[in-house]
Order: C-alpha cells, then sequence, then structure tokens
C-alpha cells in the first residue's frame, strides 16, 4: 500500500502572540526525525485563520528553506478575501511548497454552484498543486464526490483532497469517484482514526493533527501499512484509538495538541492566538493521563 501520514502543524507563538520561527523549526525538526513523511503549514491546527498575511509569508519562507526537500510540504493559504488567497498560494508555490491546500469559503452555506466557481477560478489563477480541503463542520457545506470528480476533470493542477468528514463512507465515495479515471489523485482523510481504513480503501493516508506530538506512532502506522503489515497496523489503530480522547479534553482542541507537545518535550510555548484559551492545570492532568496510558511518558 502506499500511505503518508502529513501533519497539519501546529505553529508555535511567542509570549507576544506573534509566530516564534526558530520554535517552529524545532517543531518541523522533531516531526522529521521522528519519521513523518510530511508538514502541512497553516491548516486550521496551524490557526491560518488568525495569523496575518506578513507573518505567514515570513514563516512560509522560513520553514520551507529549513525543511529543505526532507519531507513533502504543503501550506494552508486559504483567505476569505480571495485575491490574498491567490497571492499566498503563488508566494507558497515559488518559495519551493509542494502544493497549497485551500479550504472551500467559509461563514456562509454554499451552494455547488459557487463552490465550483471558487475553485475553478482558484485553479486557473495558482501556478502549481492544489489540495482542496472539505471540512464541513467549520464551512456549513461539503465538497461532494461529484463536485470533486467535476473540479479534478477540469484542472490539472487539482491534486488531491483532505477530507475532515467523521463518516468514512464520504471519502470513500471520492476514493471510489475520483481515483478509478484519475489514480493519482490524493485522497488524505482529516480523521487519525481513520487512517487504516482510509488507506486499505485504497486512499493515500491522513492529515491529522495527532502526529504533533505522537509522530513516532503516526510515523509507524504508515510505515506499517506502506510493508502490508497487519499486525503492526492493528497494533498502531488502538494506540491511535486511545490518544483520540486527546480532543475531547476541551472544547478547544488546539491548546490541548499543544500542551502535549510541551509535556513530551518540543521547546514551544503553548500559547494560541486570540480566543483560544490555554489548557487548565485540570486539563493538562487530563493530557498528561492520556500520554501515559498511550505509552508516551
Amino acid at each position: 500500500m502506499k500511505a503518508k501520514w502529513i501533519t497539519p502543524a501546529v505553529t508555535a507563538l511567542d509570549k507576544e502572540g506573534h509566530v516564534d520561527i526558530e520554535a517552529n523549526k524545532k517543531i518541523y525538526d522533531f516531526l522529521i526525525d521522528h519519521g513523518m513523511d510530511g508538514i502541512l503549514l497553516f491548516g486550521s491546527i496551524g490557526e491560518f485563520f488568525a495569523i496575518s498575511m506578513e507573518e505567514k509569508k515570513a514563516l512560509i519562507k522560513e520553514a520551507i528553506a529549513h525543511i529543505s526537500h526532507r519531507v513533502t510540504v504543503y501550506v494552508g493559504t486559504c483567505h476569505m478575501e480571495f485575491e490574498q488567497c491567490v497571492e499566498l498560494s503563488n508566494y507558497a508555490l515559488a518559495q519551493g511548497a509542494d502544493g497549497v491546500m485551500v479550504i472551500s469559503p467559509y461563514y456562509f452555506s454554499l451552494p455547488d454552484s459557487a463552490l465550483l466557481n471558487f475553485y475553478d477560478t482558484l485553479a486557473d489563477r495558482v501556478n502549481g498543486p492544489l489540495l482542496l480541503y472539505n471540512f464541513p463542520d467549520r464551512t456549513g457545506h461539503d465538497l461532494s464526490p461529484d463536485l470533486i470528480y467535476t473540479l479534478v476533470s477540469r484542472h490539472k493542477n487539482i491534486v488531491g483532497i483532505k477530507d475532515t468528514v467523521a463518516t468514512m463512507g464520504h471519502t470513500r465515495g471520492i476514493i471510489q469517484k475520483v481515483k478509478k479515471e484519475f489514480p493519482g489523485f490524493l485522497v488524505y482523510s482529516g480523521f487519525d482514526e481513520f487512517f487504516g481504513h482510509n488507506v486499505l480503501s485504497g486512499g493515500d493516508g491522513c492529515v491529522a493533527g495527532l502526529s504533533n506530538f505522537a509522530p513516532d506512532v503516526a510515523s509507524a502506522y504508515a510505515a506499517a501499512a506502506r510493508a502490508d503489515d497487519l499486525e503492526g497496523m492493528k497494533k498502531c489503530q488502538q494506540q491511535i484509538d486511545g490518544l483520540m480522547a486527546i480532543y475531547d479534553v476541551a472544547p478547544q482542541f488546539i491548546p490541548t495538541i499543544k500542551k502535549a507537545m510541551v509535556l513530551r518535550g518540543v521547546e514551544m510555548e503553548p500559547l494560541c492566538t486570540q480566543p483560544l484559551l490555554a489548557s487548565t492545570e485540570e486539563e493538562t492532568e487530563k493530557i498528561r493521563r492520556i500520554l501515559e496510558e498511550g505509552n508516551l511518558l
């Protein structure tokens, strides 16, 4: 099986709330040293929605140069102002990103006609590989398998999708609909626990957040899948299933993931952009117990 686990990396901030470039470089090294296949900058966990264009560009430039082709690098370039989305996408590609990932416009629930128009226009303006990002819980609308097939049929540079949907059947539908004619189209799940189901169904793995603090587990799972090691996959799946409790520690999971990283020894401040709150002492103890039960402390 071909299978990759891409980390949607957190964005480390300093005590003043600005992007901490050196701390982020340490995060990338931590992920790469523990075997991750790729890194996504400025995904949802990377707090793309609350960081300025100037700081994004600064980190993109430094991050891509620092990673230096050691692993695949995608960049989340969504911006609700369309021209800024185009500008950031082409900037990231010019810096050497392997592709850009763009979530569909959020706030309003949009019909398929508007979504097609958005991605058609974007694909024509972006100078390189573009991955779709479907996250109905955050956008209020869904990128259906039929809609995705239409876009891929029209644009050679639409090369993949991150499908963050709680029903694996939706992702399976994309695999069955699109990959039959376009086998190189990348289909990633957005939930960690779906990694195994995804690759067994013919998908390409996942872009999922537990790997920020458990890259050793995630990379072992991907390696087991590539080796067709079913027993190894089973062991990793059960470990991932236990770690999924991290998402239930607090309503806001980004601070939880950052705190778990600090507990695992990553040198960074566990701070987030407004309005996300840092983990409380009670939440930190819950995180510690989850890590201990997952044999990560």
